[in-house]
C-alpha cells in the first residue's frame, strides 16, 4: 500500500505559478505517475503523465506552462505551473500505478484557485 500526499496549492492571480508536490509513503520506482485535475462540476482531468523513464506528456491545454518531474530518491512527484489562467482552477491529485503489477494509488487533493 502506497500513501500519497499532495501539497502547494493555494490561491494566485492569472499569470502567477505554484508548485504542487506529490509525496510517496514507499518507493515509486516502476510507478507511472500522473496529476488529473477536477473543477466543480467538471470531470476529473488528466493533466500531466510523468513515466518510469521519466518521459513526460501534457494535456494540450496546458503544454509549454505545466512541468511534471519526479524525484525517486525522494518518493516525490512534482508539478511546476506556470502562467496560470483562472481555467487551471480545480482540485489537483496524484495518482500512482504501478507499472508490472497491481497497485492504483490516489492522493486526497490539493485545491489551487487562480483568480482573474
Amino acid at each position: 500500500q502506497v500513501q500519497l500526499v499532495e501539497s502547494g496549492g493555494g490561491l494566485v492571480q492569472a499569470g502567477g505559478s505554484l508548485g504542487l508536490s506529490c509525496v510517496a509513503s514507499g518507493n515509486i520506482f516502476g510507478f507511472r505517475i500522473q496529476w488529473y485535475r477536477q473543477a466543480p462540476g467538471e470531470q476529473r482531468e488528466l493533466v500531466a503523465t510523468i513515466f518510469t523513464g521519466g518521459t513526460t506528456s501534457y494535456a494540450d491545454s496546458v503544454k509549454g506552462r505545466f512541468t511534471i518531474s519526479r524525484d525517486n530518491a525522494k518518493n516525490t512527484v512534482y508539478l511546476q505551473m506556470n502562467n496560470l489562467k483562472p481555467e487551471d482552477t480545480a482540485v489537483y491529485y496524484c495518482n500512482a500505478r504501478k507499472v508490472d503489477g497491481p497497485g492504483d494509488y490516489w492522493g486526497q487533493g490539493t485545491q489551487v484557485t487562480v483568480s482573474s
